[in-house]
């Protein structure tokens, strides 16, 4: 039996006072008894579901799974809700209320008696808001994400849940596709719940938690109908238990190695560029000095490895059969470091020692890769002084020097007014530009990055062009795009002064991105520009606006990054209600 001295929820229930007195008889309310709490280990279970994600419809299943393995491994389980996140729905954008997420999830784990939390996430922004708040609360903290929908069928084809919508999309622009056939489309689209089913920032990031060594082993990419999720979650709950008697917490977990780890798995996976943001303000959170170039380093010498869409032919749930997330780290061999923690309390090394490659279609051999190099390159020049993402993986090798004249768009809402106009002055070697539309400019850096093929361009065969923004995408789009520009316009960057005409040059191998001007030139245009009205004057829009990061540092607020030498604040006040006696 657990010391119940130990543990963190005994400075609520262990105090023989009125504190104490009132703790215990707000969970007798529950019809808990007082025999369930002495000595066991209370294991909060924080929550995403919500009716307004779909991705997430599941988890009140997942918690009871969870529950039931807590229960059996001798703790005391309470659920507790937090706001959810879709991406689909929610607007401007999910990503404006990651940070919003993150404190709801890291107060809810600081005020109330946890001394262990289990996390089910799953849509886009959920699982990093999740992870940053439990990595500020430093409480032991473990993840069971909510797996991939099912693969829709239109008319005998397995599709993805993005990846071949855009695809879709452009034949309906182009006149190939009609809007009876658009519709049959749309009600075939979406046959179950669980996140995106390609290599989307979902499948993505719950792949990368295990790389992080946030959750155990092999679970990421099980499908989410699959009974073996539930069993997952039974197994996550009783692994909860242990962690709060072992008092292993996230900050002895996410360390440089471990981020090292999820990079390179990122950059084999050929992941999604939102995952690049979310480790950045991840690893901010723990005071682990990760920059960009980091993650160029590593992408540089890490081949891809999985035959995902989009940057492949499969969907996520075939990585599932063909081995897994331990499969793929295997095969990377020494790229991964195999010291590195994990919430198991075993090293990454032990836990993917006996994985193996099930189907070669799915997952390529080192020997033999997809491509030499990792799926995303970061680019600099006087376009992006602080860095910009292409993913390479998913883009036109024939556009990887280019050079071309820019037609800009000043929004999202521009776009939408002129991209599909026929007097558009466009031509295959023409570079769309859209700016405001990063952290501050869109506010919230929504994805709109995959600007459309104008269509007069569609129509004549063309299906990729360079595009520029300081916006995201979907981890499910493709094209030759460039995002994440930083400095973004609205904050003084050299994307807010480039003009119709003016010459941008790519060169993805040289990692540059520039606006082909004498500086001078881009100087005297940047004293001229005038500072862009904020979108928001008060409330959380505000709060955003005043302390929100760039791109290159994670979007993440600037308060909430660790302090170097200062502890964790992991512990709340005022614990006792000014009660200070006992009996």
């Amino acid at each position: 039996m657990t010391d119940s001295k130990r543990l963190r929820s005994a400075q609520w229930f262990g105090q023989r006072d009125l504190a104490g007195f009132i703790h215990r008889a707000s969970i007798h309310a529950e019809g808990i008894s007082r025999a369930a709490l002495d000595g066991r280990p209370v294991v909060g279970i924080c929550n995403s579901w919500s009716e307004l994600v779909n991705c997430n419809l599941h988890f009140r299943g997942l918690a009871e799974s969870v529950k039931r393995g807590v229960l059996l491994a001798g703790g005391l389980p309470l659920e507790f809700p937090t706001i959810s996140l879709g991406e689909n729905l929610m607007k401007p954008s999910a990503m404006l209320f990651r940070n919003l997420m993150a404190m709801d999830v890291e107060e809810c784990i600081r005020g109330y008696p946890i001394d262990a939390v289990v996390l089910l996430g799953g849509c886009d922004k959920t699982v990093p808001a999740q992870l940053m708040g439990a990595a500020s609360a430093n409480v032991p903290a473990i993840m069971v994400t909510g797996g991939p929908a099912q693969p829709a069928v239109f008319r005998g084809r397995e599709l993805g849940g993005g990846t071949d919508l855009w695809h879709y999309v452009d034949e309906l622009r182009a006149g190939r596709m009609t809007d009876a056939e658009f519709d049959e489309l749309e009600a075939a689209a979406t046959p179950s719940y669980g996140h995106c089913n390609e290599m989307g920032t979902a499948s993505t990031m719950t792949s990368l938690v295990e790389a992080l060594g946030m959750c155990l082993p092999g679970t990421a990419t099980i499908p989410a109908v699959d009974a073996a999720r539930h069993r997952a979650a039974e197994a996550t709950g009783a692994r909860a238990v242990a962690l709060a008697r072992e008092e292993l917490r996230p900050a002895e977990i996410l360390t440089a190695p471990a981020f090292d780890n999820a990079i390179t798995l990122l950059m084999a996976l050929g992941g999604g560029t939102n995952a690049v943001v979310h480790l950045l303000a991840l690893a901010g959170r723990v005071g682990v000095p990760l920059t960009l170039d980091r993650f160029d380093e590593l992408s540089r010498r890490t081949p891809l490895l999985a035959n995902v869409r989009p940057s492949g032919e499969h969907l996520f749930e075939r990585l599932h059969h063909a081995g897994g997330i331990p499969a793929v780290l295997r095969e990377l061999g020494a790229l991964v470091d195999g010291n590195a923690g994990t919430v198991t309390g075993r090293v990454l090394g032990e836990e993917i020692a006996g994985a193996e490659v099930l189907d070669r279609a799915v997952i390529a051999a080192c020997a033999t890769p997809l491509a030499a190099e990792g799926g995303i390159a970061v680019l600099r020049g006087t376009l992006a002084p602080d860095g910009a993402l292409l993913k390479r993986s998913a883009a036109s090798p024939s556009l990887f020097r280019h050079r071309g004249t820019a037609v800009v768009f000043e929004d999202v809402y521009d776009v939408q007014a002129r991209i599909d106009d026929p007097g558009l002055d466009v031509t295959p070697q023409s570079v769309l530009v859209l700016r405001n539309s990063g952290p501050k400019g869109g506010p919230g850096m929504p994805e709109w990055g995959q600007i459309p093929i104008p269509a007069k361009l569609l129509r004549q065969g063309i299906t990729d062009i360079v595009r520029v923004s300081d916006a995201r995408m979907s981890g499910t789009a493709f094209g030759t795009v460039v995002l994440h520009v930083a400095p973004e316009s609205a904050a003084g960057g050299p994307l807010a002064v480039v003009r119709n005409g003016d010459p941008i040059v790519l060169d993805v191998e040289a990692r540059r991105l520039d606006l082909d001007l004498p500086a001078s030139e881009i100087g005297r245009r940047l004293d001229e520009v005038e500072p862009k009205e904020p979108s928001y004057r008060r409330g959380y829009g505000a709060l955003y606006l005043d302390h929100v990061l760039q791109a290159n540092e994670g979007c993440d607020f600037d308060f909430l990054r660790a302090r170097p030498g200062e502890p964790a604040e992991s512990e709340p006040l005022g614990l006792l209600h000014g009660w200070v006696g006992g009996w």
